[in-house]
């Protein structure tokens, strides 16, 4: 079976506490040598990328991190800039905040910064995404959708996204934006693919072998459309309710487990003392 990805990925809902406690976040920089790695805040998706470096630099400083540094491209001319491209492959890990997830594609797809981002995911680097950030860490993502509506036959806009994970489309800012009609949209184009959308303040760990960790406050959501038996789905009468049937929900919360393989939770192997005392001898 092909396996969904190569790398590892934390990936975030968006409005992440900054100011509290800070557990995710704290996950964030506790995944690097704090003292040693440098930690690249990527402000490329943000209209306003000084205040979001300064928030994050902020942040991050508070909670122990050393060496911080900032990626800011607003010019596609720049992701071919070696200064740029250095950046990414001095990095244990490369954050990447909100704002507009179609900027980040645009600005670096097929660039040399892109080519230094994948070449450090595929090393073990960890890519880290909120809100926009997280959409795009997708092989296909959502770049617009009704908040807070029926899910709809057509009303859904897609575009490719960076695919450092394969076969899922992620939504973000989940259940406070109302955002189940528009991803269920997407799974009834794409059944093939996983959903998962990610409430805000939560995120998901992603491993190597393609198992997830859910962290945070919420819920994170997983859509799977594979057995759909039935759906409505066409270019006619695209504002018409869609109709879908035989859908997979899983929805999972703080230390809950998924399977991206096997699109199933799971519980952690646990081992008797007898087995363990087995392998000793």
């Amino acid at each position: 079976m092909k396996k969904v990805l190569s790398g590892n990925l934390i990936i975030i809902g968006g409005a992440e506490d900054k100011e509290g406690k800070k557990e995710i976040l704290k996950r964030v920089c506790d995944s690097i040598d704090k003292n040693e790695d440098v930690l690249l805040v990527a402000t490329i998706a943000t209209d306003y990328p000084k205040e979001a470096a300064s928030k994050y630099k902020e942040v991050f400083g508070e909670l122990g991190v050393k060496n911080i540094k900032v990626l800011d491209i607003s010019e596609r001319t720049e992701a071919s800039d070696d200064m740029n491209v250095e950046l990414i492959r001095e990095s244990a890990l490369i954050f990447f905040t909100g704002g507009d997830q179609l900027k980040i594609t645009s600005l670096i797809g097929g660039t040399p910064v892109y080519d230094a981002l994948e070449e450090a995911w595929k090393n073990g680097a960890f890519i880290v995404g909120t809100s926009a950030g997280a959409s795009v860490m997708s092989d296909t993502m959502i770049v617009q959708g009704q908040d807070d509506d029926d899910p709809r036959k057509c009303t859904l806009k897609m575009s490719p996204g960076l695919g450092l994970i394969k076969d899922v489309i992620i939504d973000q800012h989940f259940a406070q934006r109302g955002r189940i009609g528009r991803l269920l949209t997407g799974i009834a184009q794409n059944p093939e693919v996983l959903g998962i959308g990610i409430d805000e303040n939560t995120g998901i760990i992603v491993n190597q072998s393609g198992r997830i960790e859910v962290i945070g406050e919420g819920a994170v959501y997983f859509i799977d459309g594979s057995a759909i038996t039935y759906t409505n789905v066409s270019e006619l009468y695209a504002d018409d309710i869609l109709s879908m049937h035989n859908v997979k929900l899983h929805v999972l919360t703080d230390g809950n487990k998924f399977d991206l393989i096997k699109k199933s939770p799971f519980e952690e192997e646990k081992f008797s003392h007898e087995d363990t005392t087995k392998e000793n001898i």
